[in-house]
């Protein structure tokens, strides 16, 4: 699937929740959320699967809760986008933002599009002091994770400086 139709489909979720909460969106998309202390810091972050029409998504609380967001996001990505695939078997993410493959890569796409708006970036671009991390900061999401929703942007057309390409490994402890 391209960044475009990616961005459209995020666009359409949060339109129609009229929020860029994941667990709204997980709870829309029927899925069953559970959170679980089992995994210690740096350990898996989260999975999903898809077992006898039920979408199962488990989230590791021994994270930030910024990085619960971006994780819950990105497992709503695969419950919406890879529905079939996780059929075959859970998709567990130790290390959520090292896109192994075009499904993480869409995945990460999906949640920055869902979670962070296009017109929030340019307003916060404007003001003097917005560099990257400031960025960052200012839209409350992991810095590295930033850089998927800046990816999403140039890609559709926005002229913004791109620190790098997006590192998928940044939330690796």
């Amino acid at each position: 699937m391209s960044p475009e139709q990616i961005y459209k489909l995020a666009c359409q979720y949060r339109k129609k929740l009229k929020t860029n909460n994941p667990f709204d969106l997980l709870d829309a998309i029927g899925a069953v959320v559970k959170f679980s202390g089992a995994y210690p810091a740096g350990g898996l972050r989260g999975y999903c699967t898809v077992l006898l029409k039920t979408k199962y998504c488990v989230i590791s609380q021994n994270q930030p809760e910024e990085e619960q967001l971006v994780v819950a996001a990105h497992e709503a990505g695969h419950l919406i986008l890879h529905q079939e695939r996780l059929k075959a078997g859970a998709l567990q993410d130790w290390d959520v933002y090292h896109a192994e493959g075009v499904m993480e890569r869409e995945a990460n796409l999906f949640a920055a599009d869902f979670l962070i708006d296009d017109v929030d970036v340019l307003e916060q671009v404007q003001t003097k002091n917005s560099d990257f991390f400031s960025l960052a900061k200012a839209l409350s999401v992991p810095a590295p994770f930033l850089a998927f929703k800046l990816y999403s942007m140039v890609h559709r057309g926005h002229r913004l400086l791109m620190p790098s390409e997006p590192q998928n490994r940044f939330l690796k402890k």
